[in-house]
C-alpha cells in the first residue's frame, strides 16, 4: 500500500437529499479516524490461563475528530445545525486512494476558538450510529 497525503483525507457531510450528495467540510487542517470494537470475553477454566474473545460480538463504532479554520461554508453551517439540533446526519470520509467510509454520525462536540490577532478555528467530534460502510 502506497503512502497517502493527509491533505487528501477529507470529511464530507451530506446535504439531506435523496440520493445524498456530499460536500467537503471546508477549512480542515487535521482529520482523525478511530475504529472501535468492544471485546466480549469468553474466558473459562478451559482457556488454559489465556483470555479468549468472541469473534464478531460486542459493539463496533467509528469516531471522527477534526480541526480547522472557520470559512463559513455551507458544509460547516450544516454541521453546526446538526450539532445544535442533536440530530444524526450522513457523513463520508474519503482517502487519496479513492477508498471511502460512509455512515450516519452524531456531532458530539463542536468547539470554536479565536485569538484577537488570529483566525477563528473549530474542532468537531463525531460518533457513528449504525453501520459504517467501507468501499
Amino acid at each position: 500500500m502506497a503512502a497517502e497525503k493527509g491533505s487528501a483525507f477529507l470529511l464530507k457531510v451530506g446535504d439531506g437529499g435523496n440520493p445524498v450528495s456530499y460536500r467537503t467540510v471546508a477549512g480542515l487542517r487535521t482529520t482523525q479516524l478511530s475504529v472501535n470494537g468492544e471485546a466480549v470475553a469468553i474466558t473459562s477454566k478451559d482457556s488454559g490461563g489465556w483470555r479468549e474473545l468472541l469473534s464478531g460480538a460486542g459493539v463496533r463504532s467509528v469516531s471522527v475528530a477534526a480541526a480547522g479554520v472557520f470559512t463559513g461554508s455551507a458544509a460547516e453551517t450544516r454541521v453546526k445545525a446538526s450539532a445544535l439540533a442533536g440530530t444524526l446526519d450522513d457523513y463520508r470520509l474519503t482517502f487519496e486512494s479513492g477508498e471511502t467510509m460512509t455512515g450516519r454520525f452524531l456531532v458530539t462536540r463542536l468547539d470554536y476558538a479565536g485569538d484577537y490577532n488570529g483566525e477563528r478555528s473549530y474542532t468537531i467530534a463525531l460518533e457513528s450510529s449504525g453501520p459504517v460502510v467501507s468501499a
